[in-house]
């Protein structure tokens, strides 16, 4: 922010200024051209009843006429759009102060009435520069003055009171001088200091606003029916999934997700009481929403927090995995010991010849169950052992097809005929940092879901992988959708939970340890319910590129 003293302030307090002082010469401008106007106007009004008369007549005319045309000229200039500078303001002044001398030396003499008209020249002089060329205006006036009424006096015998006059004009017009300055400088200080505290104030409105748009936490305001009013980019993101559109502009066609206006009307009824998270749909984060008046009085709109849970649930998530580190490392060896004696006397006893088709039927039962619970500390180990995630900006389109290659490669032979995966990607998706090993894995197990099933349903390995992005454009997602018999209604809430499975030879580990890895690159993996009556489709959403945690 800039300071009074800045340069950057003294730039702002210059520019005010000079559009002060061009809108103040405008205004003069306008008076020069009116009392011009008025001047050539009288100059057809029959004066022959009056007890005047003009000692040069025909220079009295010719100088009204041409003191006319100038500012007519002037005025066309300023109307055109004609910035003034401090020498064209100058000259100006002068050429009023020469000319309305020359007027006075063609007519009367210094008691004519248009003597105070160069006050106010000298006024106007010393309102448009406030330095000592006003003082000079001063000066100037009184000396053709004073030179008026000394040739007044020389020339057609006028009295010797024009000299008093023109001396009582010209104390006049330097007490205009001083005051007018004075009081000039003083507003020009006053006026550069509230520029300044406007212009502070406007800064530090479009500080908060760029804070606010680019604050993590969602900030929305809203009123009791929940339509919201305001709400920032995080807020957008979080609760609608897009950035795009103006929602303060529109508030009125806008209305709070269900599960925030549920959480609004309890808190409207029990005001004490914290709201449980909620998702806006599938594909969003767990949220947390707090709730406060914005003006305790009135109480007529309500201020929202919108929280990420995502930094709490991976602070949660590396302690949970912490401590099931610490238990695994403790129970491995003494389950794999016992573990590894079963499955190497269920061996031993397979190559006797004396088994018959039912005890051979048992051992297999045996080694079947021990690779399976070998398989659950393996993955158990894996999770505990997790690296950091570590991120780089990544070509989603471009890796999905070489991660499409190689996974063809790594399933021939596991089933009757090559699979079939089919790839639709839209090429306008913005790149996203994510770890490329840990999403690989995500990809891999969901892939290797998706074939199974379809396999158990239609008796062909098919596949589908689509990619794309958002609405606002800025996030990017896969899909993997496969042709199984889809996942029943009471099973959609507990897919992803650990030791959870339908198929008899699974772990139940593996969809579980895909939404940990997803979360651990910022991004969420969720079930996608309105996909289609057949089959599941399981959504990776990438978290904003712009706006990672």
């Amino acid at each position: 922010m800039a300071t009074p003293d800045s340069p950057t302030s003294a730039v702002w307090h210059e520019q005010t200024r000079v559009d002060q002082r061009s809108r103040l010469f405008r205004i003069y401008n306008q008076y020069r051209l009116v009392v011009s106007i008025i001047l050539v106007a009288l100059l057809f009004v029959d004066v022959s009843g009056i007890d005047t008369h003009f000692r040069m007549q025909n220079y009295y005319q010719a100088s009204v006429i041409s003191y006319l045309a100038l500012n007519a000229f002037f005025g066309l200039l300023m109307f055109t759009g004609f910035q003034p500078q401090q020498r064209h303001i100058t000259l100006s002044i002068l050429i009023d102060v020469l000319i309305m001398h020359l007027l006075l030396l063609s007519s009367v003499g210094i008691t004519s009435g248009l003597a105070n008209l160069v006050i106010v020249t000298v006024a106007a002089g010393n309102i448009l520069t406030p330095s000592r060329m006003g003082i000079f205006y001063a000066a100037l006036s009184a000396l053709c003055s004073l030179g008026v009424a000394f040739w007044s006096i020389m020339a057609w015998d006028a009295p010797g009171d024009d000299l008093v006059r023109a001396g009582s004009l010209g104390i006049l017009y330097f007490a205009a001088a001083f005051v007018l300055q004075n009081i000039t400088r003083r507003m020009i200080r006053s006026e550069a200091l509230a520029s300044s505290r406007a212009r502070s104030i406007v800064e530090l409105e479009q500080i908060n606003q760029q804070v606010i748009q680019r604050m993590r936490t969602g900030i929305l305001v809203t009123d009791r029916y929940g339509h919201i009013r305001l709400a920032n980019a995080a807020a957008k993101e979080l609760l609608f999934g897009r950035t795009d559109d103006d929602l303060s502009g529109n508030a009125s066609n806008q209305a709070l997700p269900t599960p925030l206006k549920a959480g609004l009307d309890q808190w409207l009824r029990y005001p004490g009481q914290r709201t449980e998270p909620f998702q806006p749909s599938a594909t969003s984060p767990l949220l947390q929403a707090n709730f406060t008046r914005l003006h305790q009085e009135r109480g007529d709109q309500i201020l929202v927090f919108i929280e990420d849970m995502s930094k709490v649930t991976q602070q949660a998530q590396q302690m949970k995995l912490a401590s099931l580190g610490r238990l695994t490392a403790g129970i491995a060896h003494e389950i794999r010991n016992p573990l590894g004696a079963i499955s190497h006397a269920a061996q031993l006893i397979a190559e006797a010849d004396h088994l018959d088709d039912g005890d051979r039927k048992m051992l297999e039962i045996i080694q079947r169950h021990s690779r399976r619970v070998n398989g659950i500390i393996e993955n158990v180990l894996d999770l505990s052992r997790r690296q950091p995630a570590d991120s780089e900006r990544v070509d989603i389109p471009n890796w999905l097809r070489e991660f499409v290659d190689d996974y063809r490669e790594t399933t021939n032979g596991a089933y009757p005929e090559k699979p079939t995966i089919d790839l639709k990607i839209d090429e306008s998706i913005p790149p996203t940092p994510f770890d490329r090993s840990q999403m690989e894995q995500v990809l891999v197990n969901l892939c290797d879901n998706g074939l199974r099933y379809s396999f158990q349903h239609t008796g062909k390995p098919t596949l589908l992988i689509a990619a794309g992005a958002s609405g606002d454009g800025e996030r990017a997602f896969v899909d993997v959708r496969d042709q199984g018999p889809g996942i029943k209604p009471d099973h959609k809430g507990t897919v992803f939970e650990p030791f959870f499975t339908t198929d008899q030879s699974g772990t139940g580990l593996g969809l579980y340890l895909a939404r940990e890895l997803c979360e651990a690159n910022q991004a969420h993996l969720s079930l996608l319910e309105d996909w289609a009556p057949n089959g599941a489709c399981f959504r990776i959403t990438f978290a904003h590129h712009g706006r990672l945690i």
